[in-house]
């Protein structure tokens, strides 16, 4: 076995930073999450870069904003000449492996539209930039539609081994959906929603899958790690394992004992609409919504719900993320019987949090709560002590530059990430502030258009402005930490919103692309 570290990054999918034992919840058991963060550092005011999937994943891989690395939406993919930290791993020795949902590209093959579709444009040269003869097709639905595992080019965004797991719960595709095909001729019944087993919860996205445990793709993902991991014990070269969980995301499926391991009469509605003191316009129309029965077409879009549907969203869950919780204790039992957990460096996070029943929303939206904005991270590493906290300002824009310092290997020109490695030793918070990008790839309730937000936290205010529009939003956290009260309107807080409007200006101006030099005046 190399000296150099291992790396295992372990990620959930729309995973709320308080939905951990360790982060204090009081209902959701997460043993061996917690244990992770009895070893090492669990970080408390960690915050996405953007608080959607694939943005914030192309932030963290690049470790540039999503304004600059070109992944500023859904729906957009990762271009395929961007570098990626996993690339400089894979260039400094490292044998690199994803297994899961990577999110990189889209895994739809709905178009994408122009933000002015009825503008006209040049028909021979229509696009800014000059064709570069990629596809951008490796995580469509049509790719994966044999038996036998489709390969990818390698190295796929720095990744040499790929076992793709695309869409979420019980629907997922990739390489999972063709390993499916193969371990039973009933898979397309046990994923017919019209299957589903009966059930009494009324919440739209609750759904009793008939697959079992065994053939989830939570189980398969675990196996495929486990795999993985055995093929790289007698290895010279150190490996980075990049494990993505596509649950605890919606639509709420877990299956087997994992559907009713948790009671909705269990669960509080700890911050329900009617706290909001001056609610915005999104969370009013949201609210009209409810009252009126409307129930999204589009199941991504978040919702408001009533109480009962809102503590079913979250025993179901908590069941998935109990179900991760298991596979991650399987997981570093191998590492620990196969003596690799000495000289393996683990990390959990989560690509984005969900309002789990903030104002009485649930999934994630165009509405900036703390709820989806700040996610769970925790740094285990046998080279620092554990049973920490780190209390500083930190963002997913930073994770690849700190592995890189922490693997000794310099980053590329153009990473805008900073390294929160002194952090593991005590040092002060890296950040007096996050910058966070939010487009939008529809338009949302209350909204004319699609929304395209940014926010700026500091340890003591949040403000976020909307591109077009008048209204934005100002909150003082150090007296409403669940931002229930917007002080925009407030002439009382007149000097704190111009100190906070200045603040986010210069992080915007920080956040431009820092071009290259050209050769002869490097």
């Amino acid at each position: 076995m190399s000296g150099r570290p291992n790396l295992l990054y372990i990620m959930t999918d729309q995973h709320r930073a308080d939905w951990l034992g360790c982060a204090g919840h009081p209902m959701v058991k997460t043993p061996n999450i917690d244990r992770l963060a009895v070893r090492g550092t669990r970080f408390t005011d960690f915050y996405v870069t953007s608080p959607v999937c694939m943005p914030n994943r192309g932030a963290i891989f690049t470790g540039r904003y999503p304004s600059v690395n070109g992944l500023r939406h859904n729906g957009l993919p990762l271009p395929a000449d961007a570098n990626t930290f996993v690339d400089v791993l894979r260039s400094g020795g490292y044998h690199t492996a994803l297994i899961g949902k990577s999110h990189l590209q889209p895994f739809t093959d709905r178009p994408v539209k122009r933000e002015d579709e009825t503008r006209e444009v040049n028909p021979d040269i229509p696009e800014a930039r000059k064709p570069n003869g990629a596809e951008y097709e490796h995580e469509h639905p049509n790719t994966y539609q044999g038996t036998d595992y489709y390969a990818l080019p390698s190295p796929y965004y720095g990744f040499d081994h790929v076992r793709m797991v695309t869409n979420h719960s019980d629907e997922c595709g990739g390489h999972y959906l063709q390993w499916l095909k193969r371990q039973t001729n009933e898979w397309a019944c046990l994923r017919n929603r019209a299957n589903q087993l009966p059930h009494e919860y009324s919440n739209p996205q609750a759904f009793r899958t008939r697959i079992p445990e065994e053939l989830y793709p939570t189980s398969y993902i675990r196996e495929e790690a486990k795999s993985y991991l055995r093929s790289r014990i007698y290895q010279e070269d150190p490996f980075f394992a990049f494990v993505s969980f596509p649950d605890p995301h919606h639509p709420f499926t877990p299956p087997g004992k994992y559907w009713g391991m948790y009671d909705p009469e269990d669960f509080e509605i700890d911050l329900p609409y009617d706290a909001h003191k001056n609610p915005p316009p999104q969370l009013r129309e949201w609210k009209r919504l409810m009252d009126e029965g409307v129930v999204p077409k589009n199941l991504q879009q978040a919702f408001m719900a009533p109480q009962r549907q809102l503590r079913e969203a979250m025993a179901l869950t908590a069941g998935m993320i109990t179900m991760i919780d298991d596979a991650i204790g399987d997981i570093l039992t191998l590492l620990e019987s196969t003596g690799q957990a000495e000289n393996t460096i683990v990390i959990f996070n989560s690509d984005h949090g969900d309002y789990m029943g903030a104002f009485s929303l649930l999934l994630k939206g165009p509405f900036p709560h703390s709820s989806v904005n700040r996610v769970p991270f925790i740094w285990a590493d046998p080279g620092f002590a554990g049973g920490q906290t780190a209390n500083g300002l930190t963002a997913s824009i930073d994770i690849g530059p700190s592995i890189l310092q922490r693997f000794g290997l310099l980053p590329y020109y153009g990473m805008q990430g900073k390294s929160f490695l002194g952090q593991l030793d005590g040092s002060g918070p890296i950040r007096d502030a996050i910058l966070i990008e939010h487009e939008e790839n529809k338009v949302y309730p209350g909204f004319d258009r699609r929304p395209n937000i940014r926010n700026l936290v500091t340890s003591s205010h949040r403000i976020t402005i909307y591109k077009g529009l008048e209204f934005g939003e100002l909150y003082d956290l150090r007296d409403d930490p669940d931002e229930t009260r917007n002080l925009w309107d407030d002439a009382d807080a007149a000097s704190q919103k111009a100190e906070m409007m200045i603040a986010l200006n210069q992080a915007m101006l920080d956040a431009i692309e820092p071009g290259p030099w050209p050769k002869r005046f490097a």
